[in-house]
């Protein structure tokens, strides 16, 4: 990324980059896209200080799409690491369109000590595509058709949200509010959640038997705590759940821990990031 990003702007720099890696390989994260992204950032950063290094051209709107589009050279889901929050992927996922935020959102990732290889994940769903006649063309037409619903939900609904749960400049809740309440979740207002679906699902889980059981777990069907949506993240071997509030994240997080052992899976509570946030903490100054 770094090189390409060199050759575009027609300059030379010596650069070292240090990567201090928390999230696992072969986990679905986007790992390897983030940190690609991560050193784009630093090194715009630096040749932005140092004006006879093209820093006026960094500012530039031609700048703007042309890091996309060396984005989109290095893999297909790293232009979204680009524009953060909410995003839209089109195509093969390199085309990027920023939605409107939601709020932040309670989440649980369940990281299993299993790998799963993306390369080999692709094999198997063009092999059911294939064996079950999906077309290139039907599939492209497919995508098309949800990528508009999900804009539609998006544009009448998040809307009316925007604001009305104090999250203030930064677009953060503090860390012991919770979405419950009068005010339902955006997720839960467009209907996003009931319409999501993770493709890779029919391949990976027939493969690896433990991820549908985290999943079933997450997902806590039955209990007040249930999820507003899990899923499997990318081709896995990660999963997350998306909660209402952060007991109920804690919930799912204590349902993992009773039926498996930590050797097996390890979770984390966290919470989402909208735009604003997530471009506010991507530099340590």
């Amino acid at each position: 990324m770094v090189a390409l990003a060199l050759e575009s702007l027609k300059t030379t720099a010596e650069v070292q980059i240090h990567i201090d890696k928390r999230l696992p390989i072969q986990g679905g994260l986007g790992a390897g896209s983030a940190n690609a992204v991560a050193a784009l950032i630093g090194l715009e950063s630096e040749l932005y200080n140092n004006k006879g290094l093209g820093g006026p051209c960094l500012a530039s709107e031609t700048w703007e799409n042309t890091r996309l589009d060396l984005a989109a050279q290095v893999g297909s889901d790293v232009p979204l690491f680009l524009i953060g929050g909410a995003v839209l992927g089109l195509d093969r996922g390199q085309k990027v369109l920023p939605f409107n935020d939601i709020e932040p959102t309670w989440c649980v990732l369940a990281i299993p000590s299993i790998g799963v290889s993306t390369p080999q994940a692709f094999r198997d769903w063009d092999a059911l595509c294939a064996a079950e006649g999906l077309t290139p063309e039907a599939s492209h037409a497919k995508l098309n058709e949800l990528s508009r619903a999900y804009a539609s939900a998006f544009k009448e609904n998040v809307n009316s949200l925007e604001g009305q749960h104090g999250t203030g400049s930064s677009g953060v809740l503090a860390y012991d509010e919770n979405l419950a309440g009068l005010q339902e979740s955006a997720l839960v207002r467009t209907g996003i959640s009931s319409w999501i679906q993770n493709d890779f699902e029919r391949v990976v889980f027939p493969q690896h038997p433990s991820l549908a059981e985290i999943k079933r777990i997450l997902v806590g069907t039955g209990t007040p705590e249930a999820a507003i949506h899990a899923s499997l993240s990318g081709s896995g071997s990660a999963l997350f759940g998306l909660y209402q509030a952060r007991g109920d994240a804690e919930a799912a997080k204590s349902r993992i821990m009773s039926s498996l052992p930590e050797s097996e899976v390890r979770t984390i509570v966290t919470r989402t990031l909208p735009r604003q946030a997530y471009w506010r903490d991507m530099l340590l100054q």
